[in-house]
């Protein structure tokens, strides 16, 4: 039992050495222009960011027969952990990092909220989601100008016959509050 203990206090502080300093922004509000609403990002690691994003998005609708047919705005609350990978290199090319500016993998997950609907003469109601992966790109500039996309699949559940579909996720909006602390400042 001891050594359990030993091991699971070596993994520990392991894990906390290597969580030592942040490349990324500490924190920032965001707002959507394209998908209208709020996006907050927080350094959680090195190079890791909690995303969550609250907007009236564009996606699709699983319940309809050909899902890619009715693409409609829902509500959405959408969770990321980010993982950027490319900051060093990034500032080795003399390259802003400013905004958490890199390229990142990111394990997703959305609670979409749509209006009730009917479907193959059926009213379809209720909530639904997907939990993926995801590939992004996010560029930040001094003006406050801020842009990410990211592509990937997912898991989607809810009041229908549940499978994978591909999720593509765009924001362009401004950053209106950070707490500047990465090296690109």
């Amino acid at each position: 039992m001891q050594r359990i203990i030993l091991l699971i206090f070596c993994f520990l502080t392991a894990i906390l050495h290597s969580q030592f300093g942040k490349n990324c922004e500490l924190r920032q509000w965001k707002i959507n222009i394209i998908s209208p609403g709020l996006e907050y990002e927080m350094g959680i690691g090195v190079n890791q960011t909690l995303n969550i994003k609250a907007a009236l998005q564009p996606a699709l609708d699983p319940a309809f027969t050909d899902p890619y047919d009715e693409i409609n705005f829902v509500p959405a609350l959408t969770l990321q952990t980010r993982f950027y990978h490319n900051f060093e290199q990034r500032a080795r090319r003399r390259r802003q990092i400013y905004g958490n500016s890199a390229n990142y993998f990111a394990p997703t997950a959305a609670v979409l909220s749509p209006d009730p609907r009917v479907v193959a003469n059926e009213i379809e109601e209720g909530v639904h989601g997907y939990a993926g992966l995801v590939y992004g790109v996010q560029r930040s500039y001094n003006s406050g100008l801020s842009f990410s996309i990211d592509a990937g699949a997912a898991y989607y559940v809810g009041p229908f016959e549940n499978g994978i579909y591909p999720i593509v996720n765009l924001s362009i909006g401004w950053i209106v509050s950070e707490k500047r602390w990465c090296v690109g400042k």
